[in-house]
């Protein structure tokens, strides 16, 4: 890329609009470091952030990518981190299952490992996929067999007492046995979910998981690293687009690099990893790279956008219906199944005045008409204005 833009620039533009983190490709004066947000918080008893060990490591001479993974390696191995590695949320089974993926800008390689199980640190068996096979991608029982021939140990759960605290309490609340049909076993786990989030049992800033890091040294070496315990409560076997190459993370040595965090399956379907670096390559701005992924994520997800937010909606209207403290029912109330009058619009037509009541999520309950219709018929029809005022022939003060 030939405009080079200043440090400061560089560090606010590449954090990105919290889909990606990217990286463009110059030889700054100092060493960058950019990584999600749990990059910045967890530290595992140490005395450094992953953000801050990777930054010191690479300031006294090693490689970027082994800075990295001993940053990224203080969330794997942190239980208290319950979006990476051990102690990660499980699967819907109860299982942590791990991704990760690693790219060497200067090297040219690249390696990953999806729906790896009994490993606490994923990043490192994808480093040991980059630099012992041809392969870029290991899943399953087969990365478990390749991380056990490489001498790492298989640890027989990865779940701590919270991860599996909050997994029963999430199996409690599906009650899969009465659900045999899956749509409805998925509307479960979903309403399920909403109310774990909404209790503040699992956290928003984590629900998704995962964390992103990039880095460049002075002499312009660049490379990037994604590691996960993927989607909370996931169906067993789900990958997401963390260890994939061009959506999760991507590293070009002569250009930059993106990676992201998030609702995997809206990234993978742009590969926006990719389209980021892509951008750049062509000139564009980091900045202005993330939010042409951003609008291209939009435009391939509008077709299934109203299915799931109405559905995911509809999960957050129970929850503050079962959760909103009723008031004692009056006589004259109008009220929906399961629902509270939360608005009433009154307004006149020509045949007399109205009320219309709503619930807090906007439908129509019914419509009431005033104890004693209109003296003027005539009248011309005109909704309510909210003010206080006086229809004559109509026994309520206020409309």
């Amino acid at each position: 890329m030939s405009n080079k833009i200043s440090r400061r620039q560089f560090v606010k533009t590449g954090v990105g609009a919290g889909v990606a983190a990217a990286v463009v490709r110059s030889k700054p004066a100092r060493a960058v470091v950019i990584s999600s947000r749990n990059g910045n918080e967890f530290k595992n008893g140490g005395p450094r952030t992953a953000v801050q060990e990777a930054y010191f490591r690479i300031e006294r001479g090693e490689d970027v990518l082994d800075a990295i993974l001993a940053g990224v390696n203080i969330l794997e191995l942190d239980p208290t981190e319950d979006s990476v590695g051990y102690g990660g949320i499980p699967n819907a089974d109860g299982v942590v299952q791990l991704d990760a993926c690693v790219m060497h800008g200067p090297k040219k390689r690249a390696g990953g490992v999806a729906a790896l199980e009994g490993v606490k640190t994923p990043s490192l068996v994808a480093k040991a996929v980059m630099e012992t096979t041809d392969h870029h991608l290991l899943v399953g029982a087969g990365a478990q067999w390749f991380a056990r021939r490489m001498g790492f140990t298989i640890e027989d759960d990865l779940n701590t007492d919270h991860s599996r605290k909050i997994w029963l309490e999430w199996k409690r609340r599906i009650d899969p046995g009465h659900y045999l049909d899956p749509e409805k076993r998925v509307t479960a786990g979903d309403r399920a979910r909403e109310s774990m989030l909404a209790e503040g049992l699992l956290s928003h800033d984590r629900f998704y998981g995962t964390i992103h890091m990039n880095a460049i040294n002075t002499q312009g070496a660049i490379c990037g690293a994604t590691t996960t315990s993927g989607l909370s409560f996931k169906i067993p076997g789900r990958v997401g687009d963390s260890p994939i190459l061009g959506a999760g993370n991507y590293v070009d040595g002569d250009v930059g690099a993106c990676g992201s965090t998030g609702r995997g399956e809206a990234n993978l379907y742009a590969l926006s990893s990719f389209l980021v670096v892509e951008e750049m390559r062509r000139g564009a701005h980091p900045k202005d790279a993330i939010a042409e992924a951003l609008r291209r994520i939009k435009a391939n997800t509008v077709e299934k956008a109203p299915v799931e937010a109405r559905r995911h909606a509809e999960l957050r209207r129970q929850v503050l219906r079962d959760e909103r403290p009723r008031r004692p029912r009056r006589d004259g109330d109008v009220r929906g199944e399961g629902a509270q009058v939360r608005r009433v619009r009154r307004g006149r037509t020509a045949s007399g005045c109205y009320g219309r009541a709503y619930s807090g999520d906007g439908r129509r309950l019914a419509t009431r008409p005033c104890r004693r219709p209109s003296a003027s018929s005539s009248a011309p029809t005109r909704p309510c204005t909210g003010t206080p005022r006086r229809i004559p022939g109509c026994s309520r003060r206020f409309h």
